[in-house]
């Protein structure tokens, strides 16, 4: 009978955050701990209105996976979301939808806008065309492309994971945080 070989290939496990170890215990900051937490188990809510739309579902289908990032529970409503997902063109008559969707999420929330027509309108340099969703809320990640590759939105979403790991629990709460939503009228 033949051998059974091991898998050269090794199962990745998250690295714990810094800490102190010794035998029997481990101590750490409890805000590097919810960061790991919140990190992978991220919810994103798709709002997807056109070609970047087809990319978001391969990237979801099992060649990429996104469900290997902790992302695979896909959010509807913007009350249990923490990712908002924008991606394809935004008219003017949308914006104060896509704002009320964002406002509706509970913090901590991050937003990433994936394609070319999110992150400034595209090809789309008309009246009717949002040049880019910054103007109505605030972006963390752009995603650049036309429509972005699988690839482009995985490093996307691991930007947002690294953003996640390291923000500080007090972020929002800053002087430049507040400053920046007030620039957006959001309160």
């Amino acid at each position: 009978m033949g051998q059974i070989e091991k898998s050269k290939n090794k199962i990745k496990v998250v690295a714990p955050p810094q800490g102190y170890q010794g035998e029997g215990f481990f101590a750490t900051k409890l805000s590097e701990v919810i960061g790991l937490a919140r990190a992978n188990s991220v919810w994103p809510l798709p709002f997807a209105t056109s070609c970047c739309g087809i990319e978001f579902m391969a990237t979801m289908a099992s060649n990429y996976d996104l469900a290997r990032f902790g992302m695979e529970r896909l959010s509807f409503s913007p009350r249990q979301s923490d990712l908002l997902m924008v991606m394809g063109t935004i008219s003017k008559k949308m914006a104060p939808v896509l704002r009320q969707v964002y406002e509706q999420m509970a913090e901590p929330k991050w937003v990433l806008a994936m394609g070319a027509c999110a992150s400034s309108g595209g090809i789309f340099d008309s009246y009717s065309v949002l040049q880019g969703i910054d103007k109505v809320i605030p972006v963390d990640v752009y995603v650049p492309g036309c429509p972005p590759r699988p690839e482009q939105l995985i490093e996307g979403v691991m930007k947002i994971h690294e953003l996640v790991k390291t923000e500080s629990l007090r972020r929002r709460y800053t002087k430049e945080y507040q400053k920046l939503l007030e620039s957006y009228n959001i309160s």
